[in-house]
């Protein structure tokens, strides 16, 4: 296990606009801000995202399975936010549904915001941490500065 500990920045609520790529004004505003780490929290509606629902199979490195939704989906889900090795990562996560359909996963690509979606995301200050490629996983994971 690895920690830090830190404590709650400033706090901002934001609203991505109908044709809004979530993802990508997610990130140019944590960069704009500098936001170094942080969770945002939102919910609304997405047009359309590719995610990632799991591996093709349960090994290490995971094949990623992917999904793509289209067409008016209810989201809510949640991020961190750390240094990456190109600037701020953002790993999101969301649950979207459309009638009795329902999707979880990691969204990842094309994801444009139908209508609204609304966000708060919370600055942690004094966090020790970075979000590096892991060979082994074969994917960018959190390193923190404390471990057990």
């Amino acid at each position: 296990m690895q920690y830090s500990e830190g404590t709650v920045g400033r706090v901002f609520f934001l609203r991505f606009d109908d044709g809004e790529d979530l993802i990508e004004s997610a990130r140019s505003f944590v960069q704009e801000q500098q936001i170094s780490h942080g969770v945002i929290s939102f919910l609304g509606a997405l047009h359309s995202a590719g995610l990632v629902t799991g591996p093709e199979e349960a090994v290490i490195p995971p094949v990623p399975h992917k999904e793509q939704i289209e067409g008016g989906w209810e989201c809510l889900g949640t991020a961190t936010i750390y240094p990456g090795e190109d600037g701020p990562s953002l790993h999101l996560h969301a649950a979207a549904g459309r009638g009795r359909d329902a999707v979880c996963g990691c969204l990842r690509t094309d994801c444009r915001v139908y209508l609204v979606v609304e966000a708060v995301i919370w600055e942690a200050l004094g966090i020790e941490g970075r979000r590096l490629h892991d060979p082994r996983i074969g994917a960018a994971l959190p390193v923190l500065g404390n471990r057990r």
